[in-house]
């Protein structure tokens, strides 16, 4: 049984990004939640971001600059450093929702093996710009993610005991497999029923959409089969075409 207040490690990946990088750190510098183990893994950024993250030096606990090879590379090195009952990856650009983000999902149920929440989505001008496509699940195991990815990984917190590395063989959804990996081993899911990040639009997956959808799909053949993956992702279809019927437009 863990305490009332358990530790949680924050882990931000960055590389050159001193545009959105401060919008990270003060997001977690600011939380009126005092038990946080903040990591930061920098990939021997270059551009003045590594000057930007001393200005919150006291805030950050492991700061680890050098070379990586990939984003998930990165992230393992994070969670390897982590000491925390809980780990939560808020990559750079991204932000908890609010001050009180932490307080309030650790308070909504005592010693859950994953804790998750909803996202609001921002763009580069930081300004709100809707719900992501999928919609949270009221209910979450290792088989929601069969119709797409309904929680975002920004919002996903996993008992450390229960995160295993993650899979250096896909470059840009492995965060799918580690979300569904925990989930199997997860006895206690509990949905805080609230928002609990804002997700920056436009990342690597958005940028290489192809290959983020190759990936996903053998991720998904990988757990839930080869033909009711197939009959998924004609659902999958179906309500993507529905969607951008509706809104003239897509979003994750």
């Amino acid at each position: 049984m863990l305490e009332k207040n358990p530790k949680i490690s924050i882990i931000t990946i960055v590389y050159n990004n001193v545009r959105d990088i401060r919008y990270t750190l003060e997001s977690v510098a600011k939380q009126d939640y005092s038990n946080i183990e903040y990591i930061i893994v920098d990939g021997l950024s270059s551009d003045g971001t590594l000057a930007i993250i001393e200005e919150y030096k006291a805030h950050i606990q492991v700061l680890i600059s050098e070379k990586d090879n990939g984003i998930y590379d990165a992230m393992n090195k994070g969670l390897h450093a982590a000491t925390g009952d809980y780990v939560l990856f808020l990559n750079s650009g991204d932000e908890l929702f609010a001050t009180d983000t932490l307080t309030k999902v650790f308070n909504s149920a005592s010693d859950a093996d994953i804790y998750y929440g909803e996202t609001k989505l921002v763009n580069e001008d930081r300004q709100i710009i809707g719900d992501r496509r999928h919609a949270c699940p009221e209910h979450f195991d290792w088989t929601s993610f069969k119709y797409g990815m309904n929680v975002c990984h920004q919002a996903i917190y996993v008992k450390r005991d229960i995160a295993e590395p993650y899979d250096l063989q896909y470059k840009l959804s492995s965060d799918i497999d580690w979300v569904i990996r925990a989930a199997k081993k997860a006895k206690k899911i509990v949905n805080v029923r609230g928002y609990v990040a804002k997700y920056l639009v436009g990342g690597m997956s958005q940028q290489r959409h192809k290959q983020s959808l190759k990936e996903r799909y053998e991720i998904f053949k990988r757990y839930y089969g080869f033909l009711p993956n197939l009959f998924n992702h004609g659902v999958i279809a179906f309500r993507l075409m529905l969607y951008r019927l509706k809104n003239g437009k897509t979003r994750d």
